[in-house]
């Protein structure tokens, strides 16, 4: 296993691998409420670390849902990352900030319903997940000390202010171009 990997979404990457549809759809029917759903139990029970609050807890189940929801492999950075990725070069932008700047705002609470709603998002537009950083990112999700949700931010605005600096010289080159043949 190489640095930076969670054994225990390694161990869901192998129900993956080993294309065993029947654990992922015990873990799909996690998705509404993961944690309630008896069926995740068996695959989720056995990596629960001796004591783990009921936070670290819900940490497992959430993403074992959204990993069954969305399994496609190779992820690469953080879901700042993902989003920036999804988007298209020359579309609006606008509904896929309005996503991100909700999921940032979710309560912890809420934050299932928002994941789910960005990880199905990310489904549709073929982004693969990466999914040893969202666990972590996750389990620290609250946390004052890590806020990680502040990484992903980081990542889009990084991202959305690269491409309007693109925009905005292609603009440029094609008002000096039509400027130079009035």
């Amino acid at each position: 296993m190489s640095e930076g990997q969670v054994p225990f979404i390694t161990y869901l990457e192998s129900l993956r691998d080993q294309e065993d549809r029947g654990a992922l759809a015990a873990l799909r029917r996690g998705l509404g409420a993961p944690g309630t759903a008896h069926s995740m139990f068996p695959y989720v029970v056995p990596w629960l670390p001796e004591g783990a609050s009921r936070q670290q807890e819900d940490a497992y189940f959430l993403v074992a849902a959204l990993f069954a929801y969305h399994p496609d492999p190779g992820g690469t950075g953080n879901m700042g990352d993902h989003f920036a990725r999804a988007r298209t070069p020359d579309g609006d932008d606008t509904a896929i900030e309005r996503r991100f700047t909700a999921l940032l705002a979710a309560h912890r609470e809420d934050l299932p319903v928002f994941l789910r709603q960005a990880v199905g998002f990310l489904r549709s537009k073929e982004v693969p997940v990466n999914w040893h950083t969202l666990f972590r990112d996750i389990r620290y999700w609250f946390h004052p000390l890590e806020c990680s949700f502040s990484k992903f931010c980081r990542n889009v605005v990084r991202e959305a202010q690269e491409q309007g600096l693109e925009r905005r010289q292609e603009k440029m080159e094609t008002r000096n171009i039509y400027s130079s043949h009035g």
